[in-house]
């Protein structure tokens, strides 16, 4: 499975592509590609959000879901989806959502 990651260009906050066709600041609503068709698919929004301005560094990660959270496999990208690892105070571990 893959989610669809970037960088909102007017602050920098990672984001994910939604099932609601939004960018979402949480991994947890991130739409899923489960196969070839619907990667090609999130590619191409992702491709269309860039040439929009709206996010840069796109790109299709590898998720498993663990117990019903989407958890990215390469570390680089859970601590995107959580925050600095030496802050538990800072970054998306801290706000309310995440309690």
């Amino acid at each position: 499975m893959k989610i669809l990651t970037a960088n909102r260009l007017t602050d920098g906050e990672a984001v994910w592509y939604s099932t609601d066709h939004s960018w979402a600041e949480i991994i947890d609503r991130a739409e899923l590609a489960q196969d070839k068709a619907a990667e090609a698919a999130l590619e191409a929004v992702g491709k269309a959000a860039y040439d929009d301005n709206l996010v840069v560094d796109v790109n299709l990660v590898d998720v498993e879901v663990i117990e019903g959270a989407i958890v990215p496999n390469r570390l680089r990208e859970r601590i995107r989806a959580s925050g600095p690892t030496n802050r538990n105070d800072l970054g998306k571990q801290a706000r309310p959502q995440a309690a």
